[in-house]
């Protein structure tokens, strides 16, 4: 199948534009499964709570949800992009997963990042893997990468390949996905945006470089540091099935779970 990443500068607020760039390079494309950046549709340097939940919209009900449905059923594609959730008096940084047949499911990001925590909600609901039934996606999203929780567990839960909306400002993300890759022999998309944000006095710039790593740690696609791109490569997704290192070594197999249950009893002890 074929995989892919849309990288571009979203501009803050402005919604309407931002789903018509979005078009635009989806329709370059020819991904069976294609991944958007984290908050695509909005941007991301909110100034206030209450600006977030103004750009903020439900799911799946909401206009860039169903955006995407339109486009996935247009293009034949699964595709996986970043929104700011409304649910009540609640907003959520989440990713959203539609394909050719409608709306999939949802993420919503568990490890919020700086001022992430002042606007949006820390996610409730976990980690979630779906069949799409040509392949096993998990969802991540940003700074989620930090922690090798994140994409161990969507790993032991049998994704073959983890979508990774971000908005990346540090440059430590993409070469610490050969690691998360390695080490449990997935594929991950990472799509980054490009450009800076000004807004209340603070300036942001991102990183851009979005890329395609393999379940052997190699970077199968990565692309520029400031160029928009509809980067796809071809991969054979039963290579995420073998999670053997070596004749000795599989590293699921040799697991030790036993002795790991103070991994979830340590915080009161740092």
């Amino acid at each position: 199948m074929k995989i892919g990443v849309i990288q571009f500068e979203p501009l803050f607020g402005e919604i309407d534009s931002n789903l018509q760039r979005t078009r635009d390079l989806i329709m370059k494309s020819d991904a069976d499964l294609l991944v958007l950046p984290e908050l695509f549709n909005t941007g991301y340097l909110f100034t206030s709570k209450e600006e977030a939940l103004s750009c903020s919209e439900e799911i799946p009900g909401g206009k860039t949800t169903q955006f995407l449905c339109a486009m996935a059923r247009e293009r034949g594609v699964i595709i996986a992009g970043g929104v700011a959730e409304k649910s009540g008096d609640r907003i959520f940084n989440s990713a959203v997963l539609v394909s050719p047949d409608g709306y999939i499911g949802r993420y919503r990001k568990v490890h919020l990042f700086f001022e992430e925590k002042l606007w949006f909600d820390p996610g409730d609901e976990g980690f979630a893997v779906y069949d799409t039934g040509s392949c096993k996606v998990g969802i991540m999203i940003c700074f989620d990468w930090f922690f090798p929780e994140s994409t161990r567990i969507l790993s032991l839960m049998g994704a073959d390949i983890i979508c990774h909306p971000a908005n990346l400002v540090m440059p430590f993300c993409q070469d610490a996905m050969k690691t998360r890759c390695l080490e449990n022999h997935v594929f991950a998309i990472t799509a980054n945006r490009i450009g800076t944000e000004n807004r209340g006095g603070r300036s942001l710039s991102f990183t851009g470089e979005s890329q395609i790593t393999g379940p052997d740690g190699m970077v199968l696609r990565r692309a520029g540091k400031d160029s928009e791109e509809a980067m796809t490569t071809e991969i054979d997704v039963t290579a995420a099935l073998d999670k053997r290192l070596n004749i000795y070594n599989d590293l699921f197999a040799d697991r030790k779970p036993e002795f790991y249950g103070n991994l979830t009893a340590c915080n009161e002890g740092r």
